[in-house]
């Protein structure tokens, strides 16, 4: 694998970032860090969407210039992410002026070919959606079903591509790239939607909406949202209509966009058509993720419980969000809802993270100390009884990565955990040296640390902070590739002291770890 191009949607900057934006940025970032492990050359885009009219209301509801309020909320994802370890690439705004510049030249290019044409037009446009809707779209009560709002009645004269010229070249490239679109169940989805499309407005009267990109040689016109938005993936490695940079040459097409379900349409209609008409290849996949519940309830304004991505760090105290991230990328099944509750996050970060792989490695390396002054003797090299399964394990988790079954695999790494917790108890390391059985019970304990360095790497794109701490003191080098992992990775001699052996991660619920015995 030579190179590996990943990006996630860019979040509007209507608002601040909430737990479902992070829940994209999480999953993309431990894909992004899979792939490090597999690959020296990983590119790995975000950024945010700033153009629109529900940008230019809140603006001005606040007594501030649209440049403004995005320049503060898009700060606010850019800290949001950096407190979550999201270790991006590259962040790409809609209003950097390269972005826009491409996006002006993207548009007269389809617009030459015949592709935009203008167009009188009145329909129903949903603010929210940021798209016009069919009538059949809406629910009995005539509402977009995702807003639960009543779309506005639109009259303009507008710019529209052809989307229809290219109804059949996509349905052709779903049905013969089964894998284009993941989950595979999401496909069907897709084809029941290319049934009846119709050609898109992709420009918006300035009269109606002063924030956007110019069209060039009509001032009249604002370029509309999804030229705008989509075209980011390509611009944001420098494609040009003419002059191609070379990080476009060299990651493009992606390997994944990861999206939400309810912009999927966006993303498998209207961007391979646009990709087409500008003679581009397609994305290699589309991978739409669910979407997060509260407490099992649809995150609301009006319910009051939209969660912000760092609260639950400052409520639970946590130092690093590792435990976070674990347990927002293993909440749901590959593009299924998930849900987060406290409760649930508790318990679940104290028995996989804590009780299971955390304090196996610590009292696998206290007995080391205790036993063998923490020195690994060349007679406890043994064959390994969990060597062929440590192993199929790392290859299941990249499987399971390939096909973006981010929740699957951290299942994989748990059961790997849970099995050597058992070959522990059942071989009974302490029996052993109160027998006297000294080499025994070194080999036990060195096999036990040897797959830990395999557990270290693969939980490391989900909890790198974490991982860092197995892997030193564990000797282990974490940059090993997935490839060259061995089950022999514990080197012979003096491993670790008493005092540095230290818990990899403190139940939330100790005394430690606890936000107020801390006061």
């Amino acid at each position: 694998m030579e190179k590996y191009y990943l990006t996630t949607a860019i979040d509007y900057v209507n608002g601040a970032p909430h737990i479902g934006h992070a829940y994209e940025k999480i999953l993309t970032d431990i894909i992004s860090r899979h792939y490090t492990q597999r690959c020296d050359d990983v590119f790995f885009l975000t950024g945010t969407d700033e153009h629109g009219i529900k940008i230019q209301k809140t603006a001005a509801s606040k007594g501030v210039t649209p440049k403004e309020l995005c320049d503060e909320n898009s700060q606010k994802f850019k800290d949001a992410w950096k407190a979550l370890d999201i270790d991006y690439t590259k962040f790409i705004r809609t209003t950097d002026d390269y972005h826009e510049k491409a996006v002006q030249n993207i548009f007269n290019k389809l617009l030459e070919k015949g592709d935009i044409y203008k167009h009188s037009y009145e329909g129903l446009y949903c603010s929210g959606c940021e798209c016009f809707l069919n009538p059949k779209d809406l629910t009995e009560d005539g509402l977009c079903p995702d807003h639960q709002k009543k779309p506005d009645v639109v009259s303009e004269e507008n710019y529209f591509f052809k989307l229809t010229k290219y109804k059949d070249a996509i349905i052709k490239h779903i049905k013969e790239h089964p894998d284009f679109i993941m989950p595979a169940f999401r496909a069907n989805e897709v084809l029941n939607q290319l049934e009846d499309i119709q050609d898109i407005s992709v420009s918006r009267a300035k009269s109606n909406v002063q924030w956007g990109i110019d069209v060039l040689n009509d001032s009249d016109q604002s370029i509309y949202v999804w030229i705008d938005a989509l075209s980011n993936y390509i611009t944001a490695l420098g494609y040009d209509t003419k002059n191609n940079s070379e990080d476009f040459k060299k990651y493009w097409p992606v390997d994944v966009h990861v999206i939400g379900k309810d912009i999927l349409k966006f993303h498998s209609i209207y961007w391979p058509a646009f990709l087409m008409a500008l003679d581009l290849p397609l994305p290699k996949h589309i991978f739409a993720h669910g979407w997060i519940t509260i407490d099992e309830s649809k995150m609301s304004k009006s319910l009051g419980n939209v969660i912000s991505p760092t609260s639950v760090l400052e409520n639970f105290n946590l130092e690093y969000p590792d435990a976070f991230r674990y347990y927002m990328a293993s909440s749901a099944p590959s593009g299924r809802d998930g849900n987060y509750s406290d409760e649930d996050f508790k318990e679940k970060v104290n028995a996989h993270l804590a009780n299971s792989m955390g304090n196996l490695l610590n009292r696998t390396l206290s007995m080391l100390v205790k036993y063998f002054d923490g020195e690994v003797k060349p007679e406890f090299k043994s064959e390994n009884p969990l060597a062929k399964k440590a192993l199929g394990t790392v290859q299941i988790v990249k499987n399971h990565f390939d096909s973006f079954e981010i929740a699957e695999a951290s299942q994989e790494i748990i059961q790997l955990v849970d099995a050597t917790n058992k070959y522990v108890q059942d071989n009974a390391p302490w029996t052993l040296a109160k027998e006297e059985k000294m080499v025994e019970c070194g080999q036990v304990l060195t096999n036990v640390l040897d797959i830990m360095c395999i557990i270290s790497a693969l939980i490391y794109p989900y909890c790198p902070n974490i991982a860092g701490d197995m892997a030193k003191q564990l000797s282990f080098d974490l940059k090993t590739k997935l490839d060259d992992i061995t089950a022999n990775s514990v080197k012979i001699g003096k491993l670790i002291s008493k005092e540095d052996i230290k818990p990899v991660f403190l139940r939330v619920d100790s005394e430690l770890a606890d936000k107020s015995a801390k006061k």
